[in-house]
């Protein structure tokens, strides 16, 4: 089976680095038009180049804006449409894993997480789904985590954020299914990503990197944590034709950890 998606545009947030960056490639190389989104100029730059690099002729944006505003969102789909056309896949992926003590979470932190996580999906998908529905076909992916389905004590801010996420994905799908738009979720496990780059370099016990995730490995049934590319796959099949009576779900990439289908 061959997954193609040519002749679509694609808006990723998030998509300088990690996940978003290792789903950006696996769209360009199944023929998509995509548009990275972040805040970091110099990462976009990096990870534009990395994308040309690979893949001659790729139609890439490369886009500065903060997500976790309502100016940065609509400046961020107004411009992948200006450059590249109309967005018809989009990934909300931007996000970072805030969590704590629950009485320890101030107002601050948890306004801060569900503007980045729950409204820039919000806004996001209103800008883009008027042009879905008028052309009858779109696809829109939520990244998420486990603890959406299954959350651990001290998991506020964002398991509560990504359930919320959970709980749009659904209502979305019900609404979009009529108009050929799908919407789906996708769960995180441990996956190698610039999040986990940053937790391995915080560690003070100073392990490689390889040891140390064979040591993070441990707590997934499979033994081993995921990699990005495994995770891009399941996102560019869904975004794909060949995925296309598949919507309202939310799907574990996590190799057995979650304790909840």
């Amino acid at each position: 089976m061959q997954i193609r998606l040519d002749g679509h545009t694609a808006l990723i947030t998030g998509g300088s680095k990690g996940l978003g960056l290792a789903i950006a490639e696996s769209y360009v190389e199944s023929g998509a038009a995509v548009a990275l989104v972040a805040r970091g100029v110099e990462a976009l730059d990096a990870a534009k180049a990395r994308i040309l690099g690979k893949f001659q002729g790729a139609r890439i944006a490369a886009i500065s804006a903060d997500v976790g505003t309502a100016e940065g969102c609509a400046r961020a789909a107004a411009q992948a449409a200006e450059e590249l056309g109309p967005v018809d896949i989009l990934v909300n992926n931007a996000g970072t894993s805030q969590r704590g003590p629950f009485m320890e979470v101030d107002d601050a932190l948890w306004q801060a997480d569900l503007d980045l996580k729950l409204f820039a999906a919000i806004r996001l998908t209103r800008a883009v789904w008027p042009g879905m529905q008028a052309r009858g076909w779109g696809r829109i992916i939520n990244v998420l985590n486990i603890g959406a389905k299954a959350p651990a004590a001290g998991g506020a801010p964002t398991a509560v954020s990504r359930a919320a996420g959970m709980a749009l994905t659904k209502i979305l799908a019900g609404e979009g299914a009529p108009h050929g738009i799908l919407v789906n979720g996708m769960l995180v496990g441990i996956i190698e990503s610039d999040q986990w780059v940053r937790r391995h370099a915080a560690d003070p016990r100073g392990i490689s990197w390889e040891d140390w995730k064979t040591e993070q490995g441990k707590a997934v049934p499979m033994g081993r944590i995921g990699r990005a590319d495994e995770f891009a796959a399941m996102a560019t099949f869904l975004a794909s034709d060949q995925g296309g009576y598949v919507t309202g779900t939310a799907i574990n990439v996590d190799g057995g950890r979650s304790p909840v289908v």
